[in-house]
């Protein structure tokens, strides 16, 4: 992971994990990892076995997604490494991508927004809402803004 980029070495990156951890606490001002663990057992869970989707993009004009953990690949229809560097406005509708755009605009001045619901587009074109949803701004332990991530506890579909 680059000192200025937001980029895992892999879907169990402990460092990256810790990283999204530490940040959503500090933002947000919750656990985001609920298990006393190391960061390597943190980096599975959050992964394999988080009952919410995790997403995150890198930051920019068009940023391009650089994770999401199986709840979330379930949920799009896309794997590990068709998710790694999709443009992170394909995952939303046509008609919500100023949504999109304006969400993440609110996230990038005030930190977070919680109780966000969304319509997003699979792979397969389906589209489905993401509900209960948190948005936060990613930054280190220096306060430099590597991305942004999201949380969603819900998929219905539209």
């Amino acid at each position: 992971m680059s000192q200025t980029g937001l980029r895992p070495t892999g879907c169990e990156d402990p460092a990256f994990a810790r990283l999204l951890a530490e940040s959503h606490l500090r933002t947000v001002g919750t656990k985001l990892v609920d298990v006393e663990s190391t960061a390597a057992d943190a980096a599975h869970w959050l992964y394999h076995e988080a009952p919410f989707g995790l997403l995150a993009h890198e930051r920019g004009s068009d940023p391009v997604f650089r994770y999401a953990n199986r709840t979330a690949q379930r949920a799009f229809g896309y794997d590990w490494s068709e998710f790694d560097g999709l443009r992170s406005q394909l995952s939303a509708a046509t008609p919500d991508r100023a949504e999109r755009a304006h969400l993440l605009d609110e996230v990038t001045r005030n930190g977070y927004f919680s109780g966000y619901r969304g319509l997003r587009i699979s792979k397969s074109g389906a589209q489905f809402w993401i509900e209960n949803t948190t948005v936060w701004n990613v930054i280190d332990e220096h306060g430099e803004l590597r991305g942004q991530a999201a949380t969603f506890t819900s998929v219905t579909p539209a």
